[in-house]
């Protein structure tokens, strides 16, 4: 497993629906080594901190591996690093075999824990130029994932990335975005999910209200 880019942006302002929107989602690759904070990368930023960002959206990680899929399914050649908003471009850890909880250590210092999928927004598909684009990605279930941060430290583009621990009780980020958006009656399933330690408060909430509207609590 690898770190192939890391890839930052200020908020910038865009025109959509007749508004005037901050975004953070034009990220663009940075060389050298780079100081990873606890709620952020240096030189980063998210433009709606509602919604975005803080201690379990800390980091979003995006598998490269999708980029090839996107490739073909798009019919485009432009994409770079960062292209879907990501700010670490990552080797090896696809959704099908990392887990709400596990943790991962890149180079020397920094530790991060997955605590949830990615959910698209309208900013998405934005940036790509594709209105459609958020429901496509989501349906994909290629939607990368977000860390939070155990322990901060500076990183670089090529460092290794090892998983030092797997979760207690691993369901992976594909497992877990299923049962909130294309598993919604597998309640069984729903239940050990929202009690998953790591995962982050709003989604174990979204699969308590689940429960709660089906009178299983």
């Amino acid at each position: 497993m690898k770190l192939l880019s890391i890839n930052v942006s200020k908020p910038k302002p865009i025109q959509y629906g007749g508004k005037t929107i901050q975004t953070g989602i034009f990220k663009e690759p940075v060389s050298g080594t780079v100081m990873l904070r606890e709620k952020n990368i240096d030189g980063d930023g998210q433009g709606d901190l509602r919604v975005h960002g803080g201690t379990y959206k800390a980091i979003y990680g995006y598998p490269f591996e999708h980029y090839a899929h996107w490739r073909q399914e798009l019919r485009r050649d432009d994409f770079t690093y960062g292209q879907f908003g990501e700010n670490l471009t990552v080797e090896g850890l696809l959704e099908e075999v990392v887990h709400i909880g596990d943790i991962f250590q890149i180079g020397s210092t920094v530790k991060l824990q997955i605590t949830q999928p990615r959910v698209p927004c309208f900013k998405l598909a934005y940036k790509m130029g594709l209105p459609e684009f958020p429901k496509q990605f989501l349906e994909s279930r290629r939607v990368g994932f977000y860390f939070r941060v155990l322990e901060a430290g500076e990183i670089t583009p090529g460092d290794a990335i090892a998983r030092i621990e797997v979760a207690s009780e691993p369901m992976s980020i594909t497992e877990i975005l299923n049962l909130r958006y294309f598993d919604r009656d597998n309640h069984e399933k729903i239940a050990r999910a929202r009690k998953l330690p790591a995962l982050s408060p709003s989604w174990k909430r979204d699969f308590w209200r689940s429960l709660q509207a089906k009178n299983l609590l």
